[in-house]
C-alpha cells in the first residue's frame, strides 16, 4: 500500500517539477527585461525631475559667468549615490562644464543615435550608464544642453539578485509541494485526514486547564485588545481596505472610541451669520480646512471651538455662546470664542499671517514678527484653550486641534488635562529647520506643539522637516523608525496623514457635463466649442495666480491658434485684505490680468476672466465639469484640496490637471500633468498638452486619479488619526493598569 501511494504521488511530481522548470526557463528571461525597462523608465523620470531642479540656477550662473558656483553645484547633485556625472555643453557641442567623473567618450551626448532611435543606454569600461540630455532655454533663446548621466550597476546587481530569488522560489515550491503531496498521500492510507479535518473543525481542540486569575483577567482582556489593534492595523490587514464614508467613520467611533468626547478647535468657523438687508443668512468661508472636516464634524458630532467672525453671529448663538449646525439639518456643535479688534490684529493678521505663514511658505515673502503680536497669539491661544477645558465634560476627551493659529494650545490643555488625547494637524507646509530658525520664539512654538499626543502633516517631507526642526532647537530624543518625539516626560507620535476630500453623493437633478459646459458658456458669453480652464484659490501670494496667467500668456503666444478660442476662468476668494502684502498682490493681479486681455482682445474676447468674489461649492462645481483644464500652480502648499475637487466632480472622466509639483497633492495625483509654476514655458507647454490631450489619454488619467480620491478621502484620513488615537489611549489604560497592579503587589504584606 505504501509503495503504491509513492508511485501514485511520483505521477504527479515528475509533471509539476517538469512545467515548474520550464515556466521557471521562460519566465527569468522575461521578468529579468521587464526590470531593466522599469529601472530605465525610472530614470528617465529622475533625469528629468534633476534637470528641472538644475536649470533655473544653471541659467543663473551661466549668466553670471560663475564657473565655480556651477562645478560646485555640479558636485553636489553627484552626491546622489545614482547620479554618476554631470556635463554642460554649449550650442556648439562644446564639453564648458563637467564633474571629474564624466566619461570623455560621451562627449556632447545626444538623445539620439545616428538612425534616430533613442536610447538612453551606454556602455562604458567601468559599466552600462544611462545618459540623457535636456536643452537649455533662456527667453526663447537655446543656451546649451545638460548631460545627466546616470550610474545603472545597480540594475544588473538586483538582476542577477532577482533570478537567483526566482530561480531559489520555483525550486522551494517545487519541494514543498513534492512534501505535501507525499505527505497527504501517506495520511491518505492510514486514515489521517479525517483526524486532521476533525480537529481544523475544533473537535479535537484540547481546552485549556490554566485559568486565568481574576485579578489578572482586566488586564489580560486589555492586552488582548492592545493586540488585536496592533495587528489590524499593520500594512495588509483586512480593515486597512475597507470603504471609508461617513458611516464607516460613525462606527469607527462606536468601537474605539465609544462615550469618548470629539473637541474640534480651529480659527475658522465652518458655518458664518451674516446680518443682510434681508436677514440673517448663513455663508460658508472658502476653506479647503472647512472643507474636510466638516465633513468630519458631521460623522462625529462632538463640538467645533471657532472664533465668531460674522455680523451676526452673536445674535444666532445662546447663552452658552453654542449654535447647532449645519442649520438645514444640525448634527453638531459650534462653540464661537470671542476677539476683540486688536487681537485679531495682533493674532491673527499679525503673527499668524504674517508672521508663521509666509515662514512656513517658501514664497518670497519676508516673514514679519512683532513683540506685541506673539502676546496676542499667546492671549489667544490661552483664550482657546480655556474654552476648551470648558467644553470638555471629561478629564480625557479627544480634541482635534487644527492649523498654525494655535501652536500653543496643545501644550495649554495639556497642562489642565494631562489625561486628554490630543491630534494637532499642521495643514500648511513645515520649513527646514534654518527658515524656521527666524522665529523668535520657535522654541517656545515647539514647546507647544509637542504638547500634542499625535502631530500630523500632509507629507512625509514635512514630517522629517519637523522632526529635524525638534532636534535642532530643543533636547528631546527621536526615535527616526517609529517616528516618535521624547519630550519632558511625554511621548508625542508625529505621523504624515495626507489630508482630501468628502467624494460627493450624485445630486438629484444636476445637469450631465455635456448641459453643464453649455450652462457655463453661455453664462460666460462664449461660443458652445470654446476651449475653458480654471483655477479655484483664494486672492494668496502663495497660490502662484500671477505664475498662472503668465503661462496662459506664454501658451498664447506660442501657439497662436489658440487666441480666440481659449479663456482661462480664475476665481479667487479674497482674504486678509487688510493686511498690505495682499493689497498689493489683488492690485498686481488684477493689472497683469488687464494687460493679458489688452494684448489677446479680439473684439468680445478675453483671454484671462476673473472672478475676485466668494464662490460656493455648488457654484464651483459647474466650472470643474465644464473646463477642459484645471491648473493649480501653487509656489508652496500643504495639500490643495481644489486638485481633489476638481477629480470628484469629473464624473464623465474628461479634462486634465495641471498640478505644481511643491503642492501635497502632486505626490499622490501622478496622473495630473506635473509642472514647476516657475517655470512658465513648462506650465505654457502643459496647458497646450492639456487642451488636445486626446479623450482616450484623458479618461485613463482621470479614472486612476478618481479611484485614489475616491478611496483615500478625508474619512479615511480623519480615520487613521483616531484609530491612532485609539491605539495609543488603549496603550495608556493598560500601561495605567499594569502600573496599578505594581503598586498593589508591593503594598501587600509579605506572606
Amino acid at each position: 500500500m505504501r509503495l503504491r501511494s509513492v508511485q501514485l504521488a511520483m505521477r504527479f511530481i515528475v509533471p509539476l517539477a517538469v512545467v515548474l522548470a520550464l515556466f521557471g526557463y521562460f519566465a527569468i528571461p522575461w521578468m529579468e527585461s521587464f526590470t531593466v525597462r522599469w529601472f530605465v523608465r525610472d530614470l528617465d523620470t529622475r533625469s528629468q525631475f534633476v534637470s528641472s531642479t538644475l536649470q533655473q540656477p544653471l541659467l543663473t550662473y551661466l549668466e553670471e559667468k560663475s564657473p565655480r558656483r556651477i562645478n560646485e553645484m555640479f558636485n553636489r547633485a553627484i552626491q546622489d549615490e545614482r547620479l554618476y556625472a554631470l556635463g554642460f555643453c554649449d550650442t556648439d557641442g562644446k564639453l564648458l562644464y563637467k564633474t571629474n567623473t564624466y566619461p570623455l567618450s560621451l562627449g556632447c551626448w545626444q538623445n539620439q543615435d545616428s538612425e534616430g532611435k533613442t536610447n538612453p543606454v551606454v556602455r562604458l569600461p567601468q559599466g552600462p550608464v544611462h545618459v540623457s540630455s535636456k536643452e537649455l532655454v533662456q527667453d526663447g533663446v537655446g543656451v546649451g544642453r545638460l548631460v545627466l548621466v546616470h550610474d545603472m550597476s545597480f540594475i544588473e546587481r538586483r538582476s542577477e539578485d532577482t533570478k537567483k530569488y526566482i530561480t531559489g522560489l520555483f525550486a522551494a515550491l517545487a519541494c514543498i509541494i513534492s512534501l505535501i503531496t507525499v505527505l497527504v498521500a501517506q495520511l491518505s492510507w492510514r486514515g489521517w485526514v479525517n483526524g486532521v479535518r476533525d480537529m481544523l473543525r475544533g473537535e479535537l481542540l484540547p481546552q485549556s486547564t490554566h485559568a486565568t486569575p481574576p485579578e489578572m483577567a482586566p488586564l489580560a482582556s486589555d492586552l488582548r485588545a492592545l493586540l488585536y489593534e496592533y495587528n489590524r492595523d499593520q500594512p495588509g490587514a483586512a480593515g486597512n481596505n475597507q470603504a471609508w464614508d461617513a458611516d464607516t467613520l460613525k462606527s469607527l467611533l462606536r468601537r474605539e472610541l465609544a462615550g469618548d468626547e470629539i473637541l474640534v478647535v480651529s480659527n475658522r468657523e465652518p458655518y458664518i451669520h451674516v446680518a443682510t438687508p434681508e436677514g440673517v443668512q448663513v455663508q460658508r468661508p472658502a476653506s479647503g480646512l472647512v472643507t474636510a472636516v466638516e465633513a468630519v464634524m458631521r460623522a462625529c458630532s462632538g463640538t467645533w471651538i471657532a472664533h465668531g467672525a460674522g455680523s451676526a453671529d452673536r445674535a444666532t448663538v445662546d447663552r452658552n455662546d453654542h449654535v447647532p449646525v449645519p442649520p438645514e439639518n444640525p448634527s453638531y456643535t459650534l462653540r464661537r470664542v470671542w476677539l476683540s479688534k486688536e487681537e485679531e490684529q495682533g493674532y491673527y493678521y499679525g503673527f499668524a499671517n504674517e508672521g508663521l505663514w509666509p515662514l512656513c511658505h517658501i514664497a518670497h515673502v519676508r516673514p514679519v514678527f512683532r513683540s506685541s503680536d506673539w502676546e496676542e497669539y499667546v492671549k489667544v491661544n490661552q483664550r482657546f484653550a480655556d474654552a476648551v477645558i470648558r467644553e470638555a465634560r471629561s478629564d480625557n476627551p479627544v480634541v482635534l486641534i487644527q492649523d498654525y493659529h494655535f501652536a500653543l494650545l496643545p501644550r495649554m490643555v495639556r497642562a489642565v488635562l494631562p489625561k486628554a488625547t490630543i491630534i494637532t494637524f499642521w495643514h500648511i507646509p513645515w520649513p527646514n529647520p534654518e527658515s524656521f530658525g527666524i522665529c523668535p520664539w520657535r522654541e517656545e512654538i515647539l514647546d507647544g506643539m509637542l504638547g500634542s499626543t499625535i502631530l500630523g502633516f500632509h507629507t512625509p517631507f514635512h514630517r522629517k522637516n519637523f522632526l529635524d526642526t525638534v532636534d535642532r532647537y530643543l533636547e528631546t530624543r527621536i526615535e527616526t523608525e517609529a517616528s516618535t518625539v521624547s519630550y519632558g516626560n511625554q511621548l508625542t507620535q508625529v505621523e504624515h496623514y495626507p489630508i482630501s476630500i468628502a467624494w460627493p453623493e450624485p445630486v438629484p437633478g444636476e445637469p450631465d457635463a455635456a448641459a453643464s459646459h453649455a450652462q457655463v458658456r453661455h453664462a460666460l458669453g462664449l461660443p458652445a466649442d470654446h476651449l475653458l480652464g480654471i483655477g479655484v484659490d483664494r486672492l494668496d501670494y502663495t497660490k502662484g495666480i500671477v505664475e498662472r496667467f503668465q503661462a496662459v500668456e506664454r501658451m498664447l503666444e506660442l501657439h497662436p491658434h489658440m487666441v480666440g478660442r481659449f479663456t482661462f476662468v480664475q476665481i479667487a476668494a479674497p482674504t486678509r485684505s487688510s493686511l498690505d502684502e495682499y493689497q498689493n498682490f489683488e492690485a498686481r493681479v488684477r493689472g497683469l490680468a488687464q494687460r493679458i486681455n489688452q494684448r489677446f482682445s479680439r473684439d468680445s474676447y478675453v483671454p484671462i476672466i476673473l472672478k475676485a468674489e466668494h464662490h460656493g461649492q455648488d457654484q464651483l462645481r459647474p466650472y470643474f465639469r465644464a473646463a477642459q483644464v484645471c491648473s493649480v500652480t501653487s509656489l508652496h502648499d500643504g495639500m490643495n484640496l481644489v486638485a481633489k475637487e476638481f477629480i470628484a466632480a469629473r464624473d464623465d472622466e474628461q479634462g486634465v490637471l495641471v498640478l505644481s509639483q511643491f503642492t501635497g497633492a502632486a505626490r499622490e495625483l501622478h496622473e495630473a500633468l506635473i509642472v514647476n509654476p516657475y517655470h512658465i514655458e513648462q506650465g505654457a507647454e502643459a496647458l497646450y498638452r492639456a487642451l488636445t490631450m486626446p479623450a482616450d489619454e484623458q479618461g485613463e488619467r482621470m479614472r486612476s486619479m478618481r479611484r485614489r480620491v475616491r478611496d483615500f478621502n478625508v474619512y479615511r484620513w480623519a480615520g487613521r488619526m483616531l484609530m491612532d488615537a485609539a491605539r495609543l489611549r488603549q496603550r495608556e489604560r493598560v500601561m495605567s493598569r499594569i502600573g496599578s497592579l505594581s503598586q498593589e503587589k508591593f503594598k501587600r504584606p509579605a506572606p
